[in-house]
């Protein structure tokens, strides 16, 4: 287990999840569920006895730095790791990566988002050592695949080819299909939704680093002398505008050969979307989702998170969202939730202060 690592990415806006999520303080760092726990403190207890605490990093942006630390106050100063700018997740990957490889050549990774649910923990460890079994001694790129419930168009797609056991080869990775191939997706049963989370070894992903994205494995190879020292953020600054913003899954993932999937059922969702935290959320006998001080009257198939502090009074709603937070009321349509992207742009011409 000495040799087992995580990497949790916790850079994030969450703008889809307005006007919970701010670029002050976005979603991750939210208790969501409504469960006493943020998403990243969450997301870190799932790995316990996966690997050590001290082996667990997140990478996240400088503006973040306290609030991580208020959260999770076990962790030193040398795993919080401070992008100087957001470049996608390539780079922020590759930067934890090398960072980890100057400190152990062995070690084995797992990497995974702050803002993920999984709602069978038991069994997500499970899938997770089966992966870092199979990373510790093979030269290969493991993701999760998650079985589909749905012909959902909101996620990537990972087609895997017939095998004996858990772990598949990958064929193709498809990025959010639209409805009509989602749906030969599920009917095929050769597909799996790409959970984001991605587990090898060190000296597979710098190989792998240094065949497909060569600059970035140049330009945190150049600095890995100035890990874990006080010159390690001026480095930083230097390397980071050498990094190309490409995601792990388009400069990496769909071009290497040496790709395989654990299959797994363990109550995933991404959480990216206000729909999202609706399905996987305990409902009342109107098909309610209620996180607030409330009173219903004929509304049904919504939505509702407010302030614990402030009575609010729906009537006549069906499939709406209605959330408050800090200065934002939002009122929208369940099937309009795309358009958050767009309240969010326009708020910002408003001030600072909205988003």
């Amino acid at each position: 287990m000495e040799n087992n690592y995580v990497i949790i990415m916790a850079g994030g806006v969450g703008t889809r999840f307005w006007p919970f999520s701010r670029s002050t303080n976005p979603k991750q760092f939210h208790d969501v569920l409504g469960i006493g726990k943020t998403m990243i403190q969450q997301t870190v207890e799932r790995f316990e006895g996966v690997c050590p605490k001290e082996n667990i990093y997140i990478v996240t942006s400088e503006e973040y730095y306290h609030i991580t630390k208020q959260q999770l106050p076990y962790l030193s100063d040398d795993q919080i790791l401070l992008e100087p700018n957001r470049r996608n997740t390539a780079p922020c990957i590759g930067y934890a990566c090398y960072k980890i490889a100057s400190k152990n050549p062995d070690a084995n990774i797992v990497v995974a988002p702050a803002d993920h649910i999984i709602l069978k923990e038991e069994e997500f460890r499970k899938r997770i050592n089966v992966a870092l079994h199979f990373s510790a001694s093979n030269d290969v790129l493991v993701t999760l695949g998650i079985k589909p419930t749905r012909p959902d168009t909101g996620y990537g797609y990972i087609q895997f080819t017939e095998s004996e056991g858990d772990i598949k080869r990958v064929r193709t990775f498809t990025e959010k299909p639209d409805l009509e191939w989602a749906v030969k997706f599920v009917e095929s049963g050769e597909f799996v939704w790409n959970a984001g989370i991605f587990i090898w070894n060190v000296k597979t992903i710098k190989k792998t680093f240094e065949m497909f994205l060569p600059e970035m494995a140049e330009a945190f190879e150049e600095i890995k002398k100035d890990f874990y020292t006080a010159g390690e953020a001026e480095a930083l600054k230097k390397a980071y505008p050498q990094c190309k913003s490409i995601s792990i899954d388009n400069g990496v993932m769909e071009k290497a050969e040496n790709v395989f999937v654990v299959l797994s059922d363990i109550g995933w969702s991404d959480l990216g979307t206000w729909k999202s935290l609706y399905e996987i959320s305990d409902k009342d006998e109107n098909q309610n989702v209620i996180d607030g001080n409330t009173l219903l009257y004929n509304t049904s198939n919504s939505i509702i998170k407010t302030p614990a502090d402030r009575l609010v009074v729906v009537n006549g709603l069906d499939g709406y969202i209605v959330a408050e937070y800090d200065n934002v009321l939002m009122i929208c349509r369940k099937e309009d939730e795309q358009k958050v992207k767009e309240f969010v742009a326009t708020a910002g011409t408003k001030g600072k202060e909205f988003v």
